[in-house]
């Protein structure tokens, strides 16, 4: 059985994570979703809150769970015998950055090896952070991310739900 660990602050889970999720999902026995709990990130969203969100977006994708880890991304691997760590690429500064990682992770565990996978089009310019700063300012982001997930963004802002134009979206 092969696992794969698909890691990440997902502050909020966007349709982007839940398109590459989706995709590891279709080729590994096990995505296990690895929420980076004390990144050095300012956060929107608590680890727990993230897990939920994050968890609730997968429940129709039967192995896939969701959990928290702390610490080295390879070690979070080796603990849960995982020997593939799944990455999602938006731009050329995503592999930049995914291209060093992946060697300073091969010289600390050489047998837990990276899988990334190319971002579906429509979703090349989501970040989370554009996203959150799109919904402070009062834009719409919820053709970027799942409906309970756009109720907890706005929610975090004291803002309303946007009002959906596209009232069908395409979910990963």
């Amino acid at each position: 059985m092969v696992t794969a660990v698909y890691p990440g602050t997902f502050d909020p889970v966007t349709l982007g994570h839940l398109d590459v999720v989706t995709r590891a999902a279709a080729l590994f026995d096990k995505v296990l979703v690895a929420v980076y709990a004390s990144p050095s990130k300012d956060l929107l969203f608590s680890t727990q809150e993230r897990v939920e969100l994050f968890d609730k977006s997968v429940r129709h994708l039967p192995n896939v769970e969701v959990t928290k880890f702390e610490g080295l991304v390879v070690r979070f691997a080796q603990e849960v015998g995982s020997k593939v760590i799944v990455r999602g690429l938006r731009s050329g500064s995503d592999f930049e950055y995914e291209f060093e990682m992946a060697f300073m992770n091969r010289k600390l565990a050489p047998e837990v090896d990276l899988v990334s996978f190319m971002t579906s089009q429509e979703y090349m310019y989501v970040s989370s952070s554009l996203l959150k700063e799109v919904a402070r300012l009062g834009g719409d982001v919820t053709n970027l991310v799942p409906p309970h997930v756009a109720q907890a963004v706005y929610s975090k802002f004291g803002l309303p739900v946007y009002p959906r134009r596209d009232r069908e979206r395409r979910t990963p």
